[in-house]
């Protein structure tokens, strides 16, 4: 093959790509999509500057993507810098009100600002505000379940809330609105919230035509450990059969994704943070990736 065919062949393969994009362009322009943002694409540098690329590719292919994280790796490294003890039960992070601190100056301070300051490498787009700006979350105080009885873990709520209007205004503004997982509480408190929860919360009440948590594995695995085949995709009845079943870190994300789509949001998707570019190749190629979450009846 002569230079000049390979290079007929590259732009021919690029073409080919671009082509296949065109439906779902067509399809989810003017869509708002959210995206839960965590994981090992939030601590590895260049899936870090890969997501912000797909960030503003979404904005500027006419969609209204919607930033919703948490930071748990983060908060953890500060308490320990700190000297303030980090403890867990049931899975859910013990926060007294000094930890409760942390929380907020971590995941509304520093975390949010790192991922705005990515984003607008490329252009003024992404503003950051947190989950208790203008009563975006609202939370109530949750106790974590230990031998079927509940145990006080400080500030870890539960959302009874959620307000779109400030990061409706920023859409409407041609903004990519990056949101901290923490809430407000009615009781004056503030509250650190399940990041895949508060995502699913928002996609629900902007009326999102996706939900998108990133994770650290390929989707949802049909027998694991046995065999490692992600099953591509599932109604919200087959989720709720298999749902008891699954590992305890996989069961938020499910969750997540089953009380998105019973609240109205078409597809719910859990994607492998750890591939470059994962959100471009899930909403914009034909196979997509990962394991998405329809209503009964909406599979092909």
């Amino acid at each position: 093959m002569t230079v000049t065919d390979a290079r007929a062949a590259d732009a021919s393969a690029k073409a080919a790509t671009l082509i296949e994009a065109l439906p779902w362009l067509n399809r989810f322009h003017g869509q708002t999509v959210v995206i839960k943002y965590g994981g090992h694409a939030m601590a590895d540098e260049a899936l870090r500057l890969a997501f912000a690329q797909d960030l503003v590719f979404l904005r500027y292919a006419g969609l209204r993507p919607v930033v919703v994280h948490g930071g748990g790796p983060q908060i953890t490294e500060q308490l320990d810098r700190l000297g303030v003890p980090s403890a867990f039960t049931a899975g859910l992070r013990v926060t007294p009100p000094e930890a409760m601190e942390v929380v907020r100056m971590v995941l509304s301070g520093k975390v949010n600002k790192d991922i705005v300051g990515l984003i607008n490498r490329h252009g003024p787009f992404a503003v950051g505000i947190s989950g208790e700006d203008a009563s975006t979350f609202t939370a109530i105080r949750k106790a974590a379940i230990v031998d079927g009885e509940p145990v006080d873990i400080g500030l870890v709520g539960e959302i009874v809330a959620t307000d779109p209007g400030a990061v409706e205004a920023l859409l409407a503004d041609g903004r990519i609105p990056v949101v901290s997982s923490v809430a407000a509480g009615q009781d004056g408190e503030v509250y650190n919230v399940n990041a895949d929860t508060a995502a699913a919360a928002l996609a629900v009440a902007l009326g999102a035509a996706k939900l998108v948590v990133l994770t650290d594995v390929a989707g949802l695995y049909r027998d694991w450990p046995a065999s490692a085949e992600v099953i591509s995709q599932l109604t919200v009845p087959q989720l709720e059969q298999v749902l008891p079943g699954l590992a305890a870190g996989m069961i938020p994300k499910m969750e997540a994704c089953l009380t998105a789509v019973r609240g109205g949001v078409p597809q719910a998707h859990v994607l492998d943070g750890r591939l470059s570019h994962a959100v471009l190749l899930e909403i914009f190629t034909d196979a997509g990736i990962g394991t998405m979450v329809v209503q009964e009846g909406a599979l092909p």
